[in-house]
């Protein structure tokens, strides 16, 4: 990498995160504005072109292993039915019916590269789907169908994508082929991610140490991702497996293992998201400078119609795979008693945002490859008309759906008032145990302290399902302690910063007690 590429980069990154900052500080749709900016700075970049390499060992990884971390096992093992059809069925039925309308517009194109668009506008993108379904507050349920499908839908899509290459460069590929490849890349990527899975949470629950841990989980996404492309197995399902193991299992690491990682991901997501969106705009001079113009009408036509086929099929696929299953299946009607509600059907057809894998993807065709010009326009028209069309509007679909997650959070606090009420009292009751034999005077006073303390937490969540307000409105106990103890601290940290620059205490002192007060107000927020 040149030293023009690094500068280029770092102004993208500097770029990003200044129009990411304005984004958050103004509520407004980050992804969103990122790709607005990097449209119109395109003609500043006009050198730049996407590498695919860059995305898919270095942006890829880590972003579906944030993702995977952050999901539920549990929750998309529920819903493993609807993720599949979406991240195997959608997704091969948008590579046909995109390869078809594609090769009745543009007959000269050969049926295999007609196909490689297909899949490589296929997959919606993991990125866009949980910077915005998050974000709007979506129910749990679609949410996870969402972040389900982009997670593990790049697979699909990417073994589709290599299979109909391989085809148009007359690899002589057959069909027994194409179905070894998609099996291998399967079934493999899923034994080898749940054996590294295994190996690394073996490894991890041994070293307790904070650092060390977060240090390997940070390579994690890299190795493994390598590893599986090095033996010809999916290396993203490998990733998300991974991904997905680790998160389940982390309630069993150390409290300082799990602050850090939290940290970690937040920071590496955020800064790896920023460029990504803003690097899918940036790709507009350098496909517009390399098309053929002709009539441009009929480019904008062409570019019409296949976004339509993208949008359409995903409607087309949807309604019947939510509903089909239980009109065929006794099983499926006797385990979910109530159908899906058709404002959900409407929210997952319409949020099928795709990415910066679908560019890579359409980079990473061979210079030779006839019609490249072309199919990189195309994806680019199909990434920009979902980004902004759909997630645009998305918002307000949701709002004239009504549609809102506000059951859910009631139910989560009512069940977390529940569950801390039973922790508080087994803490309680193993307390009276320890002391069971006796205190004095000055021990009582620690044994009342611990005790206010436990139950000042159970208290809390029960006061959460009022909104930190009594019947009057007035402020409840425990919302009137958090703002006392905030400004209590507040006032300490002046005073110890204050001592730091007259020289009564050093620097080494000063970072030791912030870290005590940050993390006591970091309790403070979370209650």
């Amino acid at each position: 990498m040149d030293q023009s590429t690094v500068l280029q980069m770092l102004a993208v990154s500097v770029v990003g995160i200044a129009v990411a900052a304005v984004a958050r500080r103004r509520g407004w749709p980050a992804p969103l504005l990122l790709v607005l900016a990097g449209l119109v700075l395109s003609p500043l970049f006009p050198e730049y072109e996407l590498d695919p390499e860059l995305v898919l060992l270095v942006f890829l990884p880590p972003l579906l292993y944030a993702a995977a971390i952050d999901s539920s096992y549990l929750r998309l093992k529920d819903f493993r039915r609807p993720v599949a059809l979406l991240s195997i069925g959608l997704v091969l039925f948008t590579t046909l019916i995109v390869g078809w309308v594609t090769h009745l517009l543009l007959p000269d194109l050969p049926l295999a590269a007609a196909f490689a668009l297909g899949a490589i506008v296929a997959p919606p993108d993991a990125v866009a789907a949980v910077a915005v379904a998050r974000r709007l507050g979506l129910p749990r349920k679609v949410v996870t169908i969402l972040v389900g499908e982009s997670l593990f839908n790049d697979a699909t899509a990417l073994t589709a994508y290599r299979v109909a290459i391989a085809a148009a460069l007359g690899q002589g590929i057959t069909w027994l082929d194409v179905t070894v490849d998609f099996v291998r890349a399967a079934v493999g990527g899923v034994i080898m991610g749940l054996a590294l899975a295994w190996m690394l949470t073996w490894v991890l629950l041994r070293v307790r140490e904070a650092l060390i841990e977060n240090t390997v989980m940070l390579l994690a996404p890299f190795a493994v991702y390598l590893a599986a492309e090095s033996v010809h197995v999916s290396g993203v399902i490998v990733v998300v497996i991974v991904g997905l193991y680790i998160g389940h299992r982390m309630p069993k690491a150390g409290f300082g293992t799990r602050l850090l990682s939290d940290a970690i991901w937040r920071v590496l997501g955020f800064f790896l998201e920023t460029i990504v969106f803003a690097l899918i705009g940036l790709q507009l001079w350098p496909i517009v400078r390399g098309l053929e113009w002709g009539d441009r009408w009929e480019l904008a036509g062409m570019a019409l119609a296949v976004f339509v086929a993208v949008v359409v099929s995903r409607a087309v696929w949807v309604v019947p795979s939510l509903y089909l299953p239980r009109i065929l299946s006794r099983k499926v009607r006797e385990r979910e008693t109530h159908p899906p509600s058709w404002r959900y059907t409407v929210i997952v057809s319409w949020a099928g945002m795709r990415g910066v894998v679908s560019l890579a993807a359409a980079f990473a065709i061979p210079q030779s490859f006839e019609g490249r010009d072309m199919l990189l326009f195309l994806t680019f028209a199909v990434v920009i008309g979902t980004l902004l069309l759909q997630g645009l509007t998305f918002p307000a679909l949701i709002r004239r759906l009504r549609i809102s997650n506000e059951q859910e959070i009631y139910a989560d606090n009512l069940s977390e008032a529940a569950a801390q009420q039973a922790a508080a009292s087994a803490s309680l009751a193993r307390l009276d145990e320890l002391v069971a034999d006796g205190v004095d005077d000055v021990h009582r006073e620690v044994v009342d302290q611990l005790r206010s303390r436990t139950e000042r937490r159970a208290l809390t969540a029960w006061e959460r399902l009022g909104g930190g307000t009594g019947p009057a409105g007035e402020e409840t106990p425990s919302t009137v302690y958090r703002r006392l103890r905030r400004e209590m601290l507040a006032v300490e940290r002046e005073v110890f910063v204050r001592l730091r620059d007259e020289r009564r205490v050093d620097d080494e002192v000063l970072s030791r007690v912030l870290h005590e007060i940050d993390f006591e107000e970091a309790t403070l927020e979370r209650d």
